[in-house]
C-alpha cells in the first residue's frame, strides 16, 4: 500500500499499547505525570498552603528545565512575627526544590539532568532568583540528612540562606553547568 492511498495503513481495531511505545510517546506520557503530580503532591506545602506556580516546563533530550514561583508565607503565619514567616517560607522553598527534582527524575526516567531555577516574587518588586541548581539524576537525596539545606546543597541545588531566610542570588548566568 502507498502512502498516498486514501485508505489508512493503520488497523484501528489493533491494540497498539500492546506493541510498546515509542520514547517520544513516553516521554510524552511522563511529561504529562510530572505536571498532574506537581499539582496534585506538591498542592499544599508542608509550611505554606500557597500553591506553587509553574513558569517554564522544558525537555531536551535526556535534560529538563523547570522553573517556578516560591509559595508566599503562608496566611496563617500572619500572627507571627514576620521572620517566623519568611523563615518557613524559606524551608517550604528548600523543600519543594528537593520534592520537584525526586518527582522529576522519578516520572522521567531517561532523564539524567535537571536546571531547576525557583524564583520569588516579592509585592511590589520584579522576580528574584532564590535557589538555582544543575542536579543529576544518580546523585543521593541523602535521604538521612536531616537539615534541609544541606540536604538541598548535596543534590546540586545553590542558595543563600542567611539567618534560615532565602536571600537573592546574582544571576544564573554566572553559574556553569559544571558548579
Amino acid at each position: 500500500m502507498s502512502f498516498g492511498s486514501p485508505i489508512s495503513p493503520l488497523d484501528p481495531d489493533e491494540d497498539w499499547s500492546s506493541k510498546g511505545s515509542s520514547g517520544l510517546t513516553q516521554q510524552i506520557s511522563g511529561v504529562g505525570h510530572f505536571l498532574r503530580n506537581l499539582r496534585t503532591k506538591l498542592r499544599f506545602g508542608l509550611f505554606s498552603r500557597e500553591p506553587l506556580r509553574l513558569i517554564r516546563f522544558q525537555i531536551n533530550e535526556d535534560a529538563a528545565e523547570c522553573e517556578w514561583i516560591a509559595r508566599n508565607q503562608d496566611a496563617w503565619d500572619q500572627d507571627l512575627s514576620r521572620e517566623i514567616g519568611r523563615r518557613h517560607a524559606s524551608l517550604q522553598a528548600l523543600k519543594d526544590a528537593i520534592d520537584v527534582r525526586s518527582m522529576l527524575f522519578e516520572v522521567l526516567p531517561d532523564l539524567t539532568t535537571a536546571r531547576l531555577r525557583v524564583y520569588r516574587e516579592p509585592v511590589s518588586l520584579p522576580r528574584e532568583l532564590i535557589i538555582y541548581g544543575n542536579v543529576r539524576r544518580h546523585d543521593s537525596a541523602f535521604r538521612s540528612t536531616h537539615s534541609l539545606a544541606m540536604r538541598a546543597k548535596l543534590i546540586g541545588l545553590r542558595f543563600c540562606l542567611e539567618n534560615d531566610l532565602l536571600c537573592r542570588l546574582p544571576r544564573e548566568e554566572k553559574f556553569g553547568f559544571g558548579d
